[in-house]
């Protein structure tokens, strides 16, 4: 198939330039072909300014029909120019492809507010997708050139915006748990009771995405009107017909994420999308002191949710409490930010995995065990299986585990068989130096490339900007420098970044450090833990307030959690070194070497 055979026709968004363009050629009536419609000023660009360009794509077979009706639509009174890509070869299927495919890319360029709908972008296979991949390319590559774009895919692909955008092709168990968990919401919001689900899953399985898609998907069923035209094709029309958007009339809807940095970038992806907005991401102390009850509350990373235990700070250890008597009547020092949920809201989707719980102060495991087993027996239950992340396949994440005991009983022999992931490259280092060196050539060649470690050497850089952190050997480093979108910030590939900044995250290549905070002993084959050499004081602190002391075997759970956590962050690559020798001897057995 010739790959150059498209044409862009570029015409203004208007009656009249619509009308003679019309019956110049019958593809323009009577062809399925993709456009894009704009209001960009390629000579002074309004992003510049602090003000968002508008996009809308979209494919039809008739393409004079379909601009007549956008011009009478008045959201898009406002655009300026239409772009129609036609290619003789372009069916119905590739078409639909094609505009998932720009509408993904329009919204991680961030000088965009795209203002389609989400109503079930396809990611559906056909002859030849992957020579008409190659067109989509080209058709970018030509668009680019144009000004339409302001940066490569590459940049695109690796951004926050790109990876939390709303506009993402569902993979079949995200779909499958989307449409049961709206059908579920309908009947309860339909009968004026509440409802709780649950969406469980491994790293890289897309909880957050199908949070964010849930979220922009109910405000866009609200916002729509009997006189929309919806295409039947979409995996959600069904939603979208007179009777549903009734429902979530007034209906407010919030996203709880109680990591501050995961809640940044996404506040910052719902600021840029039409419907959305930044003040419905919350945090759970915003939750519990909300004037109002809120409708739906959608919470990511739930297992990051917190119990009652000393605060960073005495101002939130008092709010903590505050919210507690104002929800209870009491400050009853059982209840958790779970309970502040479920008090706040009359419906609930839980995003979890539960061996991402890292730290004392997370809500405790049997909590969430409890919550799965009464989302199992209400059938309000979604595992997410695919692998969306890491290249490695989907026993990548299990075998990790494996390997750091925490699926079995924790510290014990595990029987692990050594494993290889082919495309993948899972590789151990025994210098630190060369695997920082690596992660620099990765980075130079497709970007997002960090080094990562567990909490094992002291903070010195929070007050002495001049020090070092990280001594080994000869080779030193820095903490992260910032909190708060760590991954995307100035000078992030000459430091290190804790769990607190990469939860939740993507990279391409995870240049992982296990400090001598988790050691082996080779005698009984046992992991252990070194408590002096775990600086997080808050991931080993006691709970006073519900009496609990944690042990060794509990902190144990906590940093294997976290080192699992951290390996499985990277797309295509993880690399590893290891400070304690005899640690280093166990994992040689599961994780290839460096073939330098």
């Amino acid at each position: 198939m010739n790959t150059t055979r498209f044409e862009i026709e570029r015409l203004e968004f208007s009656q009249q330039a619509v009308k003679s363009w019309a019956p110049r050629e019958q593809h323009n009536t009577n062809w399925p072909v993709v456009y894009i419609l704009d209001d960009a000023d390629r000579g002074t660009r309004a992003w510049r300014s602090g003000v968002l360009d508008n996009v809308y794509v979209g494919e039809t077979l008739n393409a004079d029909k379909r601009m007549r009706q956008h011009l009478g639509s008045p959201e898009k009174q406002q655009l300026r120019t239409i772009r129609v890509i036609i290619d003789e070869t372009f069916n119905k299927s590739v078409c639909l492809d094609l505009e998932s495919y720009l509408i993904r890319l329009f919204a991680g360029d961030g000088t965009y507010r795209v203002l389609n709908r989400n109503d079930g972008i396809t990611e559906a296979d056909y002859f030849d997708r992957a020579k008409y991949r190659e067109t989509f390319r080209e058709v970018f590559d030509h668009l680019l050139r144009d000004g339409v774009f302001t940066r490569g895919i590459p940049e695109i692909e690796n951004s926050d915006l790109f990876k939390l955008s709303p506009f993402k092709a569902l993979s079949q168990d995200q779909a499958i748990a989307v449409e049961d968990i709206l059908e579920g919401l309908f009947a309860h919001v339909k009968a004026d009771v509440g409802s709780t689900s649950v969406i469980q899953g491994d790293p890289g399985t897309g909880k957050t995405v199908i949070g964010i898609y849930l979220i922009k998907l109910l405000v866009d069923i609200a916002r729509s009107m009997p006189q929309d035209d919806i295409d039947g094709d979409s995996l959600f029309s069904e939603f979208f017909v007179p009777g549903y958007p009734e429902l979530l009339r007034d209906f407010r809807i919030g996203l709880v994420v109680p990591q501050q940095s995961l809640r940044k970038s996404i506040q910052k992806v719902f600021r840029k999308t039409p419907g959305l907005s930044a003040d419905m991401v919350m945090t759970p102390f915003e939750v519990g002191v909300a004037d109002q009850q809120i409708d739906l509350l959608v919470v990511d990373e739930a297992h990051r949710l917190n119990q009652r235990a000393n605060q960073p700070s005495a101002s939130q250890n008092k709010k903590f409490q505050d919210v507690t008597e104002k929800l209870f009547g009491a400050d009853d020092k059982t209840k958790t930010q779970l309970d502040w949920i479920r008090a706040k809201s009359k419906h609930q989707i839980f995003l979890l995995d539960a061996a991402q719980s890292v730290r004392p102060a997370d809500v405790p495991q049997a909590l969430l065990e409890d919550m799965v087993f009464q989302a199992q027996r209400d059938h309000r239950y979604y595992p997410l299986l695919s692998q969306m992340r890491v290249q490695a396949g989907s026993d990548y994440v299990g075998y990790i585990r494996r390997i750091f005991g925490t699926a079995p009983a924790l510290g014990e022999p595990t029987p692990v068989a050594p494993e290889t992931f082919d495309g993948y490259d899972f590789r151990m280092f025994d210098d630190v130096a060369e695997m920082r060196d690596q992660i620099h050539r990765k980075d130079a060649e497709g970007g997002l490339a960090r080094m990562v470690a567990g909490y094992a050497w002291e903070w010195k850089t929070k007050n002495d900007k001049t020090a070092f952190d990280i001594q080994i050997d000869e080779t030193q480093f820095r903490w992260n420098g910032t909190q708060v979108d760590w991954i995307a910030s100035k000078g992030s590939l000459e430091e290190v970044g804790s769990i607190h900044t990469v939860q939740g995250y993507d990279l391409n290549y995870a240049g992982v450090i296990i400090g001598n905070d988790l050691r082996y002993d080779p005698l009984v084959k046992r992991l252990f833990i070194d408590r002096a050499s775990y600086f997080d004081k808050k991931g080993k602190e006691n709970n006073p307030a519900l009496g609990k002391t944690y042990t060794d075997d509990d902190l144990l759970r906590f940093i294997t959690n976290i080192y699992a956590v951290l390996l499985t962050r990277g797309i295509r690559g993880t690399y590893v070194y290891v400070c304690d020798p005899a640690l280093r001897a166990h994992l040689k057995q599961f994780i290839p070497s460096d073939p330098a």
